[in-house]
Formats: structure tokens, sequence, C-alpha cells
């Protein structure tokens, strides 16, 4: 299995957009997507310094702009890519380049949801000095009692022994003189404490957009950075990554679902490097061999279409003009709650739930509709985006 994953902001370096804007295609898709953005993101990706460019306001389009543009640079035709990727998944910003990637959203709700949250943002972080620092190594219990000592935040859970430490200045300060045992930290060229309560008024700014954003059902399986589920319904995504803003990213959760999916290979978008390490670290000496792929230049290209045609294999999840599919949010046990197929099943109630050793998670219906046919039986066990229900939406045509 092909899994696409964009990276999040601090990937950014200046110049990285430099070879591609070499290909006039590129150039002209990146320019319709700056007039989007009302960014010159061209100027921004070859020639602004890395001060200029680590504003959050100017990183965020630019991150999502560049995934955007390379993905179509890979993929020329981009509904063949369906037959090819089994999920996606963005980190932190990176989640808007997922989301549009998989058509849930199109790249131009893309690039005005990421103006926005750029702006926000970066809004937020000015009303107070905060930052954002990598702590490598140690151990994790001891990791997070030192951060929660200090009032800090785990903002990044990225595995491979790798904690983000998000709050303000002088908490980060104390953090630098009494470090964790064993660990290694590195500030992070990012403007302020990103997925912390510093950045609730962010959240409030988009979720005042996020209503008017059309949504379709993803057409890949999209893995959330809230828990590492598997989301699919267009509406809910968005919900998540508006609420993203203000809580951690639970990027060991994202990989754990890759694992339970059965990961073949990562590719990496450009600014490619940074998930693609976390990756290798997280499935290094596992029974499932991993490969990664970080796309960062376009003489790249020819290798990571090989690479696409090694591991690609169709999305679990089928589309039909005509129903819609429910789908695993997790790995587990099944216990199904709705009625039989024919029966009438109410927008926003249970379809059943996933038992897993560890919790239980709801499997819920945001439309109403018919129960078209039953794809698992009760007590089935089942991976993350499996097919459960297909279902008539409300007002279609049987």
């Amino acid at each position: 299995m092909l899994i696409i994953v964009a990276p999040g902001q601090g990937a950014q370096t200046p110049g990285f957009l430099r070879p591609w804007l070499e290909d006039p295609q590129f150039a002209d898709r990146l320019g319709w997507l700056s007039a989007v953005a009302g960014l010159d993101l061209a100027h921004y990706g070859t020639e602004a310094d890395e001060e200029t460019i680590r504003d959050t306001a100017v990183a965020q389009p630019l991150l999502v702009a560049s995934g955007l543009v390379a993905a179509l640079s890979l993929f020329p035709h981009p509904s063949d890519a369906f037959g090819r990727i089994g999920a996606v998944a963005g980190h932190s910003v990176g989640e808007l380049t997922a989301a549009a990637g998989a058509r849930a959203i199109s790249a131009e709700q893309a690039m005005v949801l990421v103006r926005e949250r750029g702006r926000a943002m970066a809004h937020a972080a000015a009303a107070t000095p905060t930052g954002m620092t990598a702590v490598l190594g140690g151990d994790e219990a001891e990791v997070l009692a030192a951060l929660s000592a200090h009032g800090l935040v785990a903002a990044n859970m990225n595995a491979g022994g790798q904690i983000v430490a998000a709050g303000t200045l002088e908490q980060l300060a104390a953090l630098a003189e009494h470090p964790p045992a064993k660990a290694r930290l590195i500030p992070l060229s990012v403007a302020g404490a990103f997925h912390t309560e510093h950045m609730g008024p962010a959240v409030t700014a988009l979720a005042k957009l996020a209503p008017a954003v059309s949504t379709h059902d993803p057409r890949a399986v999209v893995i959330s950075n809230a828990d590492g589920q598997v989301v699919h319904d267009g509406r809910d995504v968005v919900r998540r990554i508006v609420k993203q803003v203000a809580r951690p990213v639970r990027w060991d959760l994202c990989l754990a679902t890759m694992r339970d999916l059965g990961v073949t290979g990562i590719l990496e978008m450009p600014p490619a490097g940074t998930l693609t390490g976390i990756a290798q670290r997280y499935f290094r000496g596992s029974a499932q061999p991993v490969e990664t792929f970080a796309l960062k230049t376009p003489d790249q290209l020819d290798a990571a279409r090989a690479f696409v045609d090694k591991h690609g294999a169709p999305s679990p999840i089928d589309i039909h003009p005509t129903w819609r599919m429910l789908v695993s949010p997790t790995k587990g046990t099944f216990v199904r709650s709705a009625g039989g197929e024919g029966e009438l099943l109410l927008a926003a109630s249970s379809v059943g739930l996933v038992r897993s050793t560890r919790d239980e998670t709801a499997v819920m219906a945001p439309y109403g509709g018919t129960i078209v046919e039953w794809l698992v039986e009760d007590g089935d066990l089942v991976s993350p985006g499996q097919p459960l229900v297909r279902v008539h939406p409300e007002g279609v045509a049987v």
C-alpha cells in the first residue's frame, strides 16, 4: 500500500521551489494558487530568505501550494492517482494539502483556508511571545513529565523519540536550562506555540469560515492528526482541520494507523524529508518492511513514479453517484447497532462501534438515508478505512 504524506510548517527552506519553477506548467499552476492566496508564492519559494518564509502567514500557503502543484506533476491525470493511493495524511497544515489531494475539498478552497489559517495563527502568535522546541530522545514518560512541570504542552507527538514542546518563550527557556535526561533540544523555526490553547482565537476565526466550504467524501483514506483515525466524511475532515489548530498533532497515532493499513511505501511531497525521516525511525526493525521516498526536486519525478508503481494499489473506498459509504475509523471488532438492509438510518445516528483492547470508537452516520448493503457482519474484525455499510442518502432516488 502506498501512502502520500504532506509536511507541515518548519519543513520549508529558502529557494526550495527554484528547480520546480523551471517547468512552465508548474509555474502557471503555482501562479493560479498564488492569485487565490494573494501572495507571490514563486518569490517566496525562490528568492525570500529564511526569516521571511518563517512568517506563518507566508509559510503555510507556500507549503500547501507546493505540495498540491507537485502532486499534479507526479500525477498528470489526477483521477489516475486514486487507483494507486491507499491513503493520505498531512502533518499540521499539511492536512489541508492531504484533504485537497483526496478531493474532500478543492485546491482553491484549501488555499483560501490556509491563507486565513496562516493569518489567524500569526495574529494569535503575536499576542504572546511563544514558540516550539523539538525534544529528541530521552524517556517518553520523563520528557512528558518535564514538559508538564514547566507548563508546556506536547504539541506534536511525532514518534521515533521526537516530541515537540510548545509554550511561552519563558517556559521554553526554563526547559532548556533543565532538559530531560538524555534528551537533545532543538528550537524550531516557527512563530508561535501552534496546536496549543494559545491558538484559540485562530480556531474561532476559522470556525466562522468552515460552514461555507463545499465538501465531498474523500476519494482516498484520510488519516486524521487528531487521533490517527480514518475520516470519510468531508464535513468532518474540515471540522477536524479547524479544531487541530489548537490541539496536539498525534503523528505517532497516524503512523500506527499506516502500519495497521499495511503500508509498504510512504511518499512525501515537497519540501520533503521531515516525515520520511520520522517514518524511517518508526518502522526501523519492524517486521513490516516500509520504504520511503522524499520528493524534493523535479529530477526525481521518474523515480517517484516508479515508486508509485511498485507500492500503489487502489483505495479501498469506492465512489458511486447515488450512495455513500461508511468506513471503520480504526481497527478492532465491529459491534453493529443499526438495522438491516432497506431500513431507514437517521442522520447523526450510530451504526455501531469498533471495540479494541484500548477503547471503543463510535461509528456515526453524518447523513440520513436507507441502508443498501452491509459489508461486514456483527463481530467481524475490521481494519482502518474498511467499508462497513452503503447508504442511499435522503432525497436520492434508488
